[in-house]
C-alpha cells in the first residue's frame, strides 16, 4: 500500500465511528425525533456509521418494529431538507432499527434489551437517556440488574442534571454507581457546534490571538444567548428551573470556560476539562452589594414578535400568576486569575428576545495613544465576533481609512468576515448532535462535561439563587420582542460600555 493510501486509510479510521449497539431510551420523544434520528441519518449518509451499527428504540408505548420505523421515517421527512434525503440511505438507516416496549421503572421489561444484545460479540453498547433526569438512576440500575450491560457500555445523559448541587450529586451518584466516569458522556450540545470547535483552533493555533488573549489586550467580553420563543408549553419544567438554571449553569458557563481557559497540554479530554474546571473555580462570587448593580433578573410581559402579539410569561397556558421565575438574566462577572484579572465578562440570556442569537464578542483594548479624529475615538478598538447561531461564523472588526479625497484620515470600521455557510458552501455544516454522537461512538470524551465541571457550575449558580431567594424581589418586567429590562442596559452603561447590537 502506498504512503498516500495508508494516510487516507488512517484518517478514515480516525473519523469513522466504530460498530456499536445504540440503545435509545425516550425513542418516541421530541428530542429523539427532532435531533437524534436526523443526526444519526446524516452520519449514515456521510458513511460515518460503521456497517454493523444498529439502534434499539426503547419507550413505554406499545409499537411494533414497522410502526416504529414508520415514525422515524416521518421524523426524517419533517426535519431533514428534501435534497438531503436519499431513498437508499433512508432504507439502510431504517433497517438498522429495532424497538422494545419497556417501562423504565420496572426491571422486568429490561429482559428484552438483554436478549437484543445477545450475540453482539465485542460490539460496544451506547445507552442514550433522552428522558427526564429523574429516571437516570432507575434505568442505569435496572440495566445492570437485568444483565444487559458489559464493560463496553457507555451512557449518554442530557442536561439538566438536577436543579442544584445537591440534586445533581444524587443523580450523578446514581449513574456513577453503575458506570465509571470514563464511560459517562454528559451532553451540552453547544460544545458540538462548529464555531465552538473553531474557538479552540482560533485561540490555540493562531499566534495573532494567542499572544493577545489576556487582560493586557482585552478590555471586556460579552456573551449573549437570546431566544425568540417563549416557554413553548414547558411551563411545568421551566417555572421550576428559570433561565439561570436552564441556560447559564450549562451553556453560558461552558462558553466562558472555552474563552477563558489556559492552553491545555494537548487535546486529550481530561487536559481540556482540567483547564475548564480551573476557570469555574476562579469565577468571582456575587456579594449582596453586587446583586443590585451586577445582576439583573427579568420576566417577559406581553409584546410583539415578528409583528404578532404574544402573551406575557404570566399569561401563558397553565401559568402561576404569582410566579417570580426569571425568563431573562444579565450579569457582570470576572475570572479571578492572572490572565483575566480586571476583565469583566458580561453574560446575557433571555426568552422573547428580538431574534434568535448566540454570540461571543471579544472587545480588545484601544491603542494607548490615539492620533485620529477625537469624535471617532469610540470606534478605535477591534472586536472579534464569534457567532454560534443562527449563521455560524467569525468576524474581526478592524479600522481602515475611509475612501475619498474629501475624507481626510477619517476611519471606517469593517469586518474581516469568515461566514461558514459561504466559506464552506460545498460542505454541509453538521448539526452539533452529529458531532457529539460520532464522538460517543468513537469513545472520545473531550466534547462532554465531566462531573466536577457540573459541580463547580452548580456551586456558583446556587450561591446566586440563594441570594435571590433571601432578597425575595420580583424580576423586572420587559416587553416581549425587546432586549430585556432597561436595567440590563444600565448595568453595562455604568462601566461606559454598551451591548454589541447598540454600537
Amino acid at each position: 500500500m502506498s504512503q498516500d493510501k495508508r494516510s487516507r486509510s488512517s484518517k478514515l479510521a480516525d473519523t469513522l465511528g466504530s460498530d456499536v449497539d445504540f440503545v435509545l431510551f425516550g425513542a418516541l420523544g421530541d428530542l429523539s425525533q427532532r435531533k437524534l434520528y436526523p443526526a444519526l441519518y446524516q452520519l449514515d449518509r456521510e458513511n460515518l456509521l460503521a456497517d454493523n451499527t444498529r439502534l434499539l428504540g426503547v419507550a413505554r408505548q406499545e409499537v411494533d418494529v414497522e410502526g416504529f420505523r414508520s415514525r422515524v421515517e416521518a421524523s426524517l421527512k419533517e426535519y431533514i431538507k428534501r435534497d438531503e434525503l436519499d431513498a437508499e440511505v433512508v432504507e439502510r438507516f431504517l433497517n438498522r432499527l429495532d424497538y422494545r416496549c419497556v417501562d423504565a421503572t420496572q426491571v422486568e421489561g429490561y429482559a428484552g434489551i438483554r436478549e437484543w444484545r445477545q450475540g453482539a460479540g465485542d460490539r460496544p453498547m451506547v445507552v442514550y437517556l433522552a428522558v427526564g433526569a429523574s429516571l437516570y438512576g432507575d434505568i442505569c440500575r435496572h440495566l445492570e440488574d437485568s444483565g444487559s450491560l458489559d464493560e463496553s457500555a457507555r451512557v449518554v445523559v442530557e442536561k439538566p442534571i438536577g436543579h442544584d448541587l445537591e440534586s445533581s450529586d444524587e443523580i450523578n451518584d446514581a449513574i456513577g454507581a453503575v458506570f465509571p466516569e470514563s464511560r459517562i458522556y454528559r451532553i451540552d450540545h453547544y460544545l458540538g457546534k462548529e464555531t465552538v470547535q473553531n474557538l479552540i483552533a482560533l485561540r490555540f493555533a493562531n499566534p495573532l490571538f494567542g499572544t493577545q488573549w489576556n487582560q493586557n489586550h482585552i478590555s471586556h467580553v460579552e456573551i449573549t444567548v437570546a431566544e425568540k420563543v417563549g416557554i413553548e408549553g414547558r411551563w411545568g419544567y421551566f417555572d421550576q428551573a428559570g433561565q439561570l438554571r436552564d441556560m447559564v449553569q450549562n451553556h453560558l458557563l461552558q462558553l466562558v470556560c472555552l474563552i477563558a481557559m489556559d492552553p491545555p497540554a494537548n487535546l486529550d479530554a481530561d487536559a481540556i476539562r482540567d483547564e475548564k474546571v480551573k476557570v469555574l473555580k476562579a469565577l468571582k462570587p456575587f456579594t449582596d452589594d453586587m446583586l443590585g448593580t451586577d445582576v439583573v433578573r427579568g420576566q417577559y410581559i406581553a409584546g410583539t414578535s415578528d409583528g404578532q402579539s404574544v402573551p406575557g410569561y404570566l399569561e401563558e397556558p397553565d401559568a402561576n400568576t404569582a410566579s417570580h421565575t426569571e425568563t431573562f438574566v444579565a450579569m457582570k462577572t470576572e475570572v479571578s486569575n492572572w490572565r483575566w484579572a480586571g476583565v469583566p465578562f458580561y453574560l446575557r440570556t433571555g426568552k422573547r428576545m428580538p431574534e434568535k442569537l448566540s454570540q461571543i464578542v471579544i472587545h480588545f483594548r484601544q491603542q494607548p495613544h490615539y492620533i485620529f479624529d477625537p469624535d471617532q475615538r469610540s470606534l478605535a478598538a477591534n472586536k472579534l465576533v464569534i457567532r454560534l447561531q443562527p449563521d455560524e461564523g467569525i468576524a474581526l472588526q478592524v479600522l481602515t481609512k475611509d475612501s475619498g479625497l474629501d475624507k481626510g484620515m477619517r476611519l471606517r470600521p469593517g469586518p474581516l468576515h469568515l461566514d461558514f455557510n459561504n466559506a464552506f458552501a460545498k460542505t454541509r455544516i453538521p448539526d452539533a448532535y452529529e458531532r457529539l454522537l460520532l464522538e460517543v461512538m468513537k469513545g472520545q470524551q473531550y466534547l462532554f462535561v465531566r462531573r466536577d465541571e457540573v459541580e463547580h457550575a452548580w456551586k456558583w449558580c446556587d450561591s446566586l439563587i440563594e441570594a435571590w431567594q433571601e432578597r425575595d424581589e420580583p424580576p423586572r418586567r420587559y416587553p416581549s420582542g425587546s432586549w430585556g429590562p432597561v436595567a440590563s442596559i444600565a448595568m453595562i452603561s455604568q462601566d461606559g460600555r454598551s451591548w454589541y447590537e447598540d454600537y
